[in-house]
């Protein structure tokens, strides 16, 4: 396993789950030091057309808690080139469920120009925050 100096991943983290703990421990695995994005209120409900369960703030002090991570940051920006300019990191960290797609194939290309690998983390199954949504009935309430 390649070792990295700074790696990199973000995520809604809503309705904190083992899914995310997993995604999150092995991220570390890889590198010295790790930064957590977490997605504000505001880009959530762009383009997931929802409203947060758990509020930014509170979801931000969730993942700054975590052992594994060493710096937790609110993000207004999905952009993986921009956060890259902000963060200098070397590596990201993205489930593997978004492997081959038409999105992170192209955040391969752009952040290879700039020196940046992405490492796919073993998706875990069974579970998911639309699955939770889901299992309490929220399945089609847009206002969570």
């Amino acid at each position: 396993m390649k070792k990295y100096k700074i790696g990199y991943t973000d995520g809604v983290f809503d309705m904190f789950h083992v899914g995310h703990l997993n995604m999150i421990e092995e991220a570390k695995k890889y590198c010295d030091y790790l930064i957590v994005g977490v997605h504000s209120d505001k880009i959530v409900e762009e383009y997931k057309h929802r409203k947060t369960v758990i509020k930014e703030k509170d979801r931000l002090r969730i993942i700054s808690s975590l052992k594994p991570v060493d710096k937790a940051v609110l993000n207004h920006t999905r952009d993986k080139l921009e956060l890259h300019n902000l963060y200098k990191f070397d590596v990201v960290f993205i489930g593997s469920d978004w492997q081959g797609t038409e999105r992170w194939n192209n955040f391969e290309k752009v952040l290879k120009e700039v020196g940046v690998d992405v490492v796919y983390i073993k998706y875990t199954d069974g579970i998911s925050t639309t699955l939770i949504r889901e299992s309490l009935g929220e399945k089609n309430n847009k206002n969570l």
